[in-house]
């Protein structure tokens, strides 16, 4: 099977006129999206808002909060039409660059039993599963664990070459 190219794409900050394009990937993406108020109150915050952009076309963005020698991946995500491309990978791969320049240690993150395909994104840049918070999520059948995450020793990790882009 012959590999699929990954199409050009570029990242910058995310601004406030990129709302509208974040909130329309948020809400098709999860049935209990953030709103775009939560996106501009990251960005009024200071948190590293990133968007991953094909052309001028919002394709992606993450969230980051970073404090204390810790950082969190609090929100990442790709536009369907460009899932399957390594985008995603690409985008996490600038958060931990920024999570690294920002002098963090360890990355947290969380992530639903239900999306396997996050999981083993996460994985395979070296995160590890470090517990579980019950109940975390709204489900449509209630409420969904979350399934806790590190990456520990960023400087370490990234000097070897351990999370591919």
């Amino acid at each position: 099977m012959a590999a699929v190219a990954k199409p050009a794409s570029h990242m910058r900050l995310m601004r406030m006129d990129d709302l509208d394009a974040v909130a329309a990937i948020e809400q098709a993406s999860y049935d209990f999206p953030w709103t775009r108020g939560i996106f501009a109150d990251c960005i009024k915050a200071g948190h590293p808002c990133w968007v991953l952009c094909i052309g001028e076309e919002v394709a992606g963005y993450g969230i980051l909060s970073v404090a204390a020698g810790e950082a969190h991946v609090l929100n990442i995500c790709i536009s369907a039409e460009h899932r399957g491309l390594g985008l995603g990978r690409h985008l996490l791969g600038r958060l931990l660059d920024v999570a690294r320049w920002s002098g963090a240690q360890h990355v947290f993150l969380e992530v639903r039993p239900s999306n396997p395909l996050a999981k083993v994104l996460y994985e395979s840049v070296g995160f590890h599963e470090i517990g579980r918070r019950p109940r975390y999520y709204p489900a449509r059948e209630g409420r969904e664990d979350a399934i806790v995450m590190e990456l520990r020793h960023m400087a370490g990790d990234m000097a070897k070459g351990h999370i591919a882009k």
